[in-house]
Order: structure tokens, then C-alpha cells, then sequence
């Protein structure tokens, strides 16, 4: 068969398959899918292997390898087989490169947009940077087993029992990232149980989980009389957290487009909340107050606040206690002195519905129940405690 020339090739545009020489063929899928192929056939049935696309791959050099692949043909080999094996071999050199700081770089990256607190990315990185990085970042992500890992854990399993217990976590969340695209095979060595769990003692025999410090429910009131004498925004911030029982990032990212004053209703978006969907919380009347008081220089109600600001608030008034534990006192005057039922009073606090059933059937949110319960919390706020009084409990009707 006469061999075409390259002007020949380059005027052929009618789809289809053209013999160029040597089993090499010129390949027409359309306006522009020209390629070369190398056509052979093996235990009686045909085969094809790609040579590249013409606009990269000059004539000649798709028959210098067609020419190859006959060569391969006549000691035995196969030219299909043999390319997928380059393939591996490249991708296992790639995958030999990727050390262990890469891939936790990569997943950080990956991951951050989606992590609704913004101090979530700061601290990934301060952990890994801190305790994982120095001992195995540089090595290869595929050579990580449970020696090395043991290695990051052991020195701070028993002195930092809280963040051990995440950077395990953490660790174990790249090795899986990186098994998943294929930068190593196997168990993964960080994973708790079932394996570490045999080898290092659980973090509950090791330290007394501590909770957030709370202010016990009775102590509130004479706190709010001295928190409304504050008069910095953090101070203003503090006081809605604990009107609404919200959490801190809930309360320190809060705008005004979220609130409908004469609706007396705050919607916070699915985004910014921990359940990932939209709650809604009743606003009393002391909380609308607060709030037309505020002055309003931009969407967000408190400015670009630092995280901190809200615990900053109870350090100056040497109040020992966190914001988060302002729920907890809540939730204690909810069960010690009402008598509303619990499923009320977790909504509330925007608690997940513990049973997959329950909450399957469950499609409202109880929002005038919540109201009620939130303007009798305001008012409890509004009189300090006398000691040893006795508060009666609220009769459900």
C-alpha cells in the first residue's frame, strides 16, 4: 500500500479511519477529532492504541511509533498492555512525590469553603503545623503506617489530651482524602477504632471531660444588671447571646437583613448554623429593644468582631465563665423551674433531633411554643435571684 504524505493527511477531512503506513492510521471523529491510532490484532481480535493528536504529533513521529510498536509485536509483547503499564509507573512515581504535608495542604484547601467558622482552617493548620508536619510532612503520604502515627500522638496523648484527640482526627481525614485519589492503598493507620484504640488509653481515662463554666441559672439576673451597665458593643453582644441562648458565631456574624423586627423574628440561614439548616428564633421584647438601640453602619449588626470578643466581655467584669455556658444555664432553668416539655426547649437551643424516626415525622419547629418559653426567660433575666427564693414551676396548658 503507497504510504500518504503530510499534505495528503492534512486534506483529508471526511470522518473515518486512513492507512498511513507501517498499521499507523489517521483518525476523523469529526471537525476536530484527528488523531493517530495504531491498529494490531491479538489472539484474533483487533486492538488499538492511541499515538497522539495530529496537531501535536507529526506524521513521521506517528510512524516512528507505529514502528516501535511492530518491533513490540514481533519479541511477543503487546503494545496496548505495555502502555498501560508506562501509565502505572508514571502515576506511581507521582503518587511516590506526594508527601503527607502536601496532600494536608491540599485537603485544608479543599475543605475550608465549607467549614461554616472561620477559626476552623486556623486551627487545621496550627495543629498540623505544630505536631504533624515536623514528624511526617515530608515523607511520602503512601509510606505513613501506625509506627509513624504513634510517633505524631505519643508525646502530647496524655499532656494535651483534647488536641491529640483532633489531630487524630485530622490525620485521619487526609489519609483517607489521599486514598481516594489514589496516593495510597490500605487501612488507614489514624483511624480509632478497631486499632488505636488498642494501643493508646481512651482520652476519658486520661482527663475528666471538662465542660464549658457556666453561671448557675439562679446567679443570672444579678449578672444581667451589671452586664447592661457595660457599655461597649461586646457588652450588647453578650446580651442578645444570652436573650436568644444562640451561639457565639451565630450571635458575632448576625445581620440585620436576618432580622424582622416587626415580625419579632430573627432567621438565621442554613449556612451559619451548626445543624446546617434554618432556624428560627423568637425575639422577646427586651431583645427588640437591644437591637433598634444598636446603631447601623453596615449589613452586620456587630461589625467585623473579633472571635473572642464575647469571652474578652466576662474577663473584664472577672466573670468565671464562658459564653457558651450561658445555654447550659438555660437549659438548667428550662428543666428546674418550667414545665415545658424537652423537645420544646432543645428546638430552642437548635439541638438536632436524637431519633432518625422522631425526626423524620417532626415538621414543624414549634415556634409559638418557643416564643412563650423565650419571653418567660427575658422576664426571668429582667429581676435578680433572691436567695433561697422559691420559683414555682410554670404549668404547661
Amino acid at each position: 500500500m503507497k504510504k500518504l504524505t503530510a499534505i495528503q493527511v492534512a486534506r483529508i477531512t471526511k470522518p473515518g479511519r486512513y492507512a498511513v503506513g507501517d498499521n499507523c492510521y489517521l483518525q476523523i471523529t469529526g471537525e476536530n477529532g484527528r488523531s493517530w491510532i495504531f491498529r494490531y490484532e491479538r489472539d484474533g481480535r483487533a486492538r488499538h492504541v492511541g499515538l497522539g493528536p495530529v496537531a501535536l504529533v507529526s506524521l513521521a513521529e506517528a510512524r516512528a511509533k507505529a514502528l516501535a510498536y511492530r518491533k513490540l509485536l514481533l519479541d511477543g509483547g503487546d503494545p496496548l498492555t505495555s502502555k498501560r503499564q508506562a501509565q502505572q509507573a508514571r502515576l506511581l512515581a507521582t503518587v511516590a512525590t506526594q508527601t503527607f504535608r502536601q496532600c494536608g495542604d491540599a485537603y485544608v484547601a479543599a475543605h475550608e469553603a465549607g467549614w461554616r467558622n472561620p477559626q476552623s482552617c486556623a486551627q487545621w493548620r496550627q495543629s498540623l503545623s505544630a505536631f504533624v508536619y515536623p514528624v511526617i510532612g515530608e515523607l511520602s503520604v503512601a509510606a505513613i503506617d501506625t509506627g509513624l502515627i504513634l510517633r505524631v500522638l505519643e508525646p502530647i496523648w496524655t499532656s494535651k489530651p483534647e488536641t491529640a484527640s483532633r489531630t487524630r482526627g485530622r490525620i485521619e481525614s487526609i489519609l483517607d482524602w489521599a486514598k481516594a485519589r489514589g496516593f495510597r492503598t490500605g487501612e488507614n493507620p489514624a483511624r480509632w477504632r478497631g486499632h488505636l484504640d488498642h494501643l493508646l488509653p481512651a482520652r476519658s481515662r486520661l482527663r475528666r471531660v471538662e465542660h464549658f463554666a457556666a453561671l448557675p441559672y439562679a446567679e443570672i439576673g444579678a449578672f444581667m444588671e451589671k452586664l447592661r451597665q457595660q457599655p461597649e458593643l461586646g457588652a450588647r453582644a453578650l446580651e442578645l447571646l444570652i436573650l436568644t441562648a444562640c451561639r457565639s458565631g451565630e450571635i458575632l456574624g448576625a445581620r440585620w437583613s436576618e432580622i424582622d423586627l416587626a415580625a419579632s423574628t430573627w432567621t438565621l440561614p442554613a449556612a451559619r448554623t451548626k445543624a446546617n439548616r434554618s432556624h428560627r428564633v423568637p425575639l422577646s421584647r427586651r431583645a427588640i429593644d437591644l437591637l433598634t438601640a444598636l446603631p447601623r453602619t453596615g449589613d452586620t449588626i456587630f461589625g467585623r468582631p473579633s472571635p473572642q470578643l464575647l469571652l474578652r466581655v466576662l474577663q473584664r467584669m472577672k466573670v468565671d465563665a464562658t459564653p457558651h455556658g450561658f445555654r447550659s444555664s438555660f437549659r438548667d432553668w428550662c428543666a428546674e423551674t418550667t414545665a415545658y416539655p424537652t423537645e420544646v426547649c432543645e428546638q430552642a437551643l437548635a439541638h438536632a433531633i436524637p431519633n432518625a424516626v422522631e425526626a423524620a415525622y417532626r415538621r414543624g419547629d414549634l415556634f409559638e411554643k418557643r416564643r412563650r418559653l423565650m419571653t418567660e426567660w427575658s422576664a426571668y433575666l429582667d429581676r435578680p435571684t433572691i436567695a433561697g427564693e422559691i420559683i414555682p414551676l410554670r404549668q404547661e396548658a
